[in-house]
């Protein structure tokens, strides 16, 4: 059972790790998607050998769809990467996996296709090629989990916790349209748009090196059905800490160690469920709201 978690500070980072957090999931933005911060060769190295010396992880977002400015630069990032110990990158772009197996580069890899990955022969496909584990699309149901679940051959990340991103433009679009309105303004997170017939929903847009993402209204807890994931076999839990800073995030990710730890230790019930809950609840940044994303759709329902 694996708890990866991202982090938006050296301190963080090292408050995850604390808190129990298995792996750490870093990058830098200019080959990897949607972080909460960008991090240095210097961070990266620092961070590295603290979870080392705390028997943790460090996989590194390599996930960026790359253009060809990116390609040229990529080879001397893995090979940064290979010297700092990290201890997987992910992966979604068949130019690095080419390029990691071409320059003998040993940097074990866990493929991110984003939205395409929905099936466990896709999934099959990239272990024979060298992946040692996918990250599974967030639109997927909990009948396809299940399925997917009996046939691949490879551990696949599942997102608890955290923001979807349901679109992504390589263009700078909110840098645009402030250009275009009202002259240059400072990019935030704190931007939101409305479909016009559903005014309550507030898709969170922000922009940053890779171009603009929009994610969707309501951020994903599987708190109260985490025990549904381990019934199936799905135990590598993916926390997304974008849109909920500081120290609530390690509060938040606490909680899911202490999920964790009940399961292990053969104690997990509905009252610590509830609890739990509960207390996530109380972290979440209040302008956000939450449920279960796709998990209890009918997949015949899914459009």
């Amino acid at each position: 059972m694996e708890i990866i978690a991202t982090a938006e500070s050296v301190k963080q980072a090292k408050a995850l790790v604390m808190a129990g957090v298995d792996t750490l999931y870093i990058g830098n933005e200019e080959f990897g998607l949607r972080l909460p911060t960008s991090f240095s060769h210097a961070e990266i190295k620092e961070i590295t050998t603290f979870a080392h010396q705390h028997n943790r992880r460090v996989y590194v977002a390599v996930n960026g769809i790359m253009h060809n400015d990116q390609i040229t630069g990529i080879v001397p990032y893995l090979e940064f990467l290979q010297k700092a110990r990290v201890d997987a990158i992910t992966i979604g772009d068949p130019g690095v996996i080419h390029l990691l197996k071409k320059n003998h580069i040993d940097l074990p890899y866990i493929y991110d296709g984003q939205t395409l990955v929905t099936s466990a022969k896709h999934i099959n496909f990239w272990k024979k090629r060298g992946a040692q584990g996918a990250v599974l699309a967030r639109e997927l149901t909990y009948e396809e989990l299940k399925e997917i679940a009996k046939q691949v051959t490879v551990p696949v990340e599942v997102l608890v916790y955290g923001a979807t991103c349901i679109h992504h433009s390589k263009r700078p679009l909110v840098e645009n349209y402030y250009n275009f309105v009202e002259g240059n303004k400072p990019i935030n997170k704190d931007i939101y748009v409305s479909e016009p017939k559903k005014p309550e929903t507030h898709y969170s847009i922000y922009e940053d090196a890779n171009g603009t993402h929009v994610f969707a209204t309501d951020d994903i807890n599987l708190m109260p059905h985490l025990g549904k994931l381990v019934e199936i076999g799905l135990r590598q839990w993916k926390l997304d800490g974008i849109f909920t800073r500081g120290d609530n995030f390690v509060e938040i990710a606490s909680l899911f160690v202490e999920a964790k730890q009940g399961f292990q230790a053969g104690t997990w019930s509905q009252e610590l469920q509830n609890k739990l809950n509960e207390q996530l609840l109380s972290y979440h940044p209040k302008e956000r709201t939450l449920n279960e994303g796709f998990f209890l759709k009918d997949p015949n329902e899914v459009q």
